[in-house]
């Protein structure tokens, strides 16, 4: 009798950078989530900093270009590149914020 298993292949993306996002300091502008070119920033629907706006958070993918570091008026990205790629799994749960910090 042979065994079995079951191993349900788990899907990836390719990531090239991450990023710590300084939630308290953030003013919901959106401009990031445009400027992004993988558009793998979201807003928040219902979660709010401590001043009542929303924020972006990072969903898997990031190329690490710095296209939202240097579009935010509040400075609120710091943008950190691999040397080499990394393989994200995928969640199938919505949005899987990765590198959100909150502010001090």
């Amino acid at each position: 009798m042979t065994k079995s298993t079951d191993r349900t292949p788990t899907a990836t993306i390719l990531t090239r950078g991450t990023l710590v996002i300084d939630v308290e300091a953030c003013k919901g502008c959106d401009l990031c989530i445009d400027a992004c070119p993988p558009g793998v920033l979201v807003m928040t629907t219902h979660d709010v900093n401590e001043r009542g706006y929303r924020y972006p958070q990072l969903l898997p993918g990031c190329t690490g270009c710095k296209a939202c570091s240097q579009i935010c008026p509040d400075f609120v990205f710091q943008v950190y590149k691999y040397d080499t790629p990394v393989e994200l799994p995928v969640g199938g749960t919505g949005v899987e914020a990765t590198g959100v910090v909150q502010g001090s």
